[in-house]
């Protein structure tokens, strides 16, 4: 009796954490605010200045306090440039599926949904994840704070020359 009653209530949990997952998808092109597009655009222009591997404008962005959080460590500003510019990651092309921005006070926290082809160590990968990027505005001007790539489980979605 124990093991039913312990079966059920493991089944009601379940059941209970899965409707608690969001079914729909975030639609980012309809009632954004203008400042929300900003940001919004603001990110996909990161994203083509990493696959051009422009440093120059990208150091103009990142905040000098700015961290990023890889898959194989974190790091600060001046090392996530060095790494740019090296090619030690070389952000081929982000296919971005889904974005939702929040802007609290002079904060804004931008959720990417991607799929990322990238060049790592000289191996080129395909991974999809959830990109949190925090940017910070300062006399008018929005900079990068922080970059974190959060990996996700589900299937790489983007079509690359390599499958």
């Amino acid at each position: 009796m124990k093991i039913k009653n312990l079966g059920l209530l493991l089944f009601i949990l379940s059941m209970q954490s899965s409707h608690a997952q969001p079914t729909e998808t975030i639609n980012t092109a309809i009632n954004n605010t203008p400042e929300q597009q900003e940001i919004i655009n603001l990110s996909k222009q990161k994203w083509n200045w990493m696959a051009d591997k422009n440093v120059d404008s990208l150091g103009v962005l990142f905040d000098d306090k700015s961290m990023f959080v890889h898959m194989g460590g974190s790091w600060g500003k001046t090392q996530e440039l060095a790494t740019i510019k090296s090619g030690g990651i070389w952000y081929k092309k982000a296919e971005v599926y889904a974005v939702v921005v929040n802007i609290l006070g002079n904060t804004a926290i931008l959720l990417n949904d991607i799929d990322l082809q990238a060049v790592v160590g000289g191996n080129e990968v395909t991974n999809p994840f959830m990109v949190t990027e925090v940017y910070v505005r300062e006399n008018g001007k929005w900079q990068m704070g922080s970059l974190t790539f959060s990996h996700l489980l589900r299937p790489v979605k983007m079509k690359t020359n390599n499958k």
